[in-house]
């Protein structure tokens, strides 16, 4: 048996659910709704489903529905359908506040039943491709900028455009929200127009997101992390008062030919060398326990080599270190870090450069014109 589902609201957004679910065989599209009679007449003509003009009319005949009506009434549509234990998708914003998103939320789980929210940039394929090499992302700058809309007036832009980018924000970061800072201008209209909005996670990532609605131009754009941090990149040359060794030399020109042959192959951006051999690679637990596990294999004097990818995208998964790492190198008795110069995050460089010269570590930033 097909599941039976109707549309209520058919217009800009509402029309596309109808197109695209009476395409789907294992659906049954019973009806379209909309209070614009023509509108839902001709809706239903091209997608061969029953014009109806009053949602109450589809309560105990269908299995699902579909809300792309304003946001001011998604909550007293809803509630019908939910307390009578009919699923219902609804278009974001959920709903004009957080106590009618709540009340939307208590409905379904009284019922047993889904209730979806539409945030569909979740799916994008460029996001779906970029997902997997965001690993614990510190710095996110989002901009999404749009022309003006002869839709969603109702609303603001952030719950018409900026509620797309914090649904993927909160997605990619897993941590808390602990501060928020927002501004907002209404230009055209009586509600806000272009905001930006500043999320700080209690991880430490920072999120800066900007949306409007009133540009010439329309850009979605997600900025390198780096662009805003080049000061924190890595300086190419020594940067501790000890130069590498001579047999430190001979082994990091052997162990950069490895590192990059690994970090060519995605496997991980770390290694570590003594005496012209492989001592440790990084696997998924992370450049610290690398050296330690160094340390307990190869004793005093193993060096560290940590590379960038060839084609290293540096929006996503920038090699980094900080105090940490040489505290761990300190506690391992390794005796140098090799770093990729302008791709290599330094948290806090001068603390770096201070606890390695105070341990007697060399730190080494590689140019790529080197071997």
């Amino acid at each position: 048996m097909r599941l039976r589902v109707a549309v209520i609201g058919v217009g800009y957004l509402g029309k596309h659910h109808a197109r695209i679910l009476s395409s789907m065989p294992e659906v049954e599209l019973v009806a379209v709704v909309d209070t614009n009679r023509p509108r839902a007449e001709e809706i239903a003509v091209s997608n061969r489903a029953q014009p109806l003009f009053d949602f109450r009319d589809l309560l105990g005949r269908v299995d699902a529905v579909t809300l792309a009506v304003p946001t001011g009434i998604h909550r007293d549509i809803a509630l019908p359908f939910l307390q009578a234990g009919v699923p219902v998708l609804v278009e974001k914003p959920m709903a004009r506040s957080l106590a009618e998103a709540d009340e939307m939320i208590a409905a379904a789980a009284g019922a047993s039943v889904a209730l979806a929210v539409g945030h569909t940039e979740r799916f994008n394929p460029a996001l779906a491709a970029a997902r997997p090499l965001v690993a614990d992302p510190r710095f996110i700058e989002v901009h999404r900028l749009g022309a003006f809309p002869e839709r969603s007036l109702d609303i603001d832009v952030v719950f018409d455009l900026m509620i797309h980018d914090l649904d993927v924000v909160l997605s990619v970061v897993s941590s808390d929200v602990e501060s928020l800072e927002a501004v907002g201008v209404p230009v055209v209209t009586n509600r806000v127009d272009i905001a930006n909005a500043r999320l700080r996670f209690a991880n430490g990532c920072i999120a800066n997101l900007t949306a409007s609605r009133i540009s010439r131009d329309r850009v979605r754009e997600l900025i390198d992390s780096t662009a805003f941090l080049a000061p924190l990149l890595a300086r190419q040359g020594v940067l501790t008062r000890r130069a590498p060794t001579d047999e430190e030399q001979r082994d990091l020109a052997f162990g950069y030919r490895v590192a990059d042959a690994i970090a060519g192959l995605d496997i991980g951006q770390t290694i570590a060398v003594k005496a012209a051999a492989v001592v440790a690679v990084e696997a998924m637990e992370g450049t610290d326990a690398l050296i330690a596990r160094a340390g307990q294999l190869a004793g005093h004097g193993a060096r560290i080599i940590k590379v960038a990818k060839p084609n290293q995208d540096m929006r996503f998964d920038v090699p980094v270190v900080g105090v940490s790492t040489i505290e761990a190198m300190k506690a391992a008795g390794l005796s140098l870090l090799s770093v990729d110069a302008g791709r290599t995050l330094m948290i806090d460089g001068d603390a770096i450069i201070k606890a390695a010269d105070e341990a007697g570590i060399c730190i080494l930033g590689r140019s790529e014109r080197l071997p």
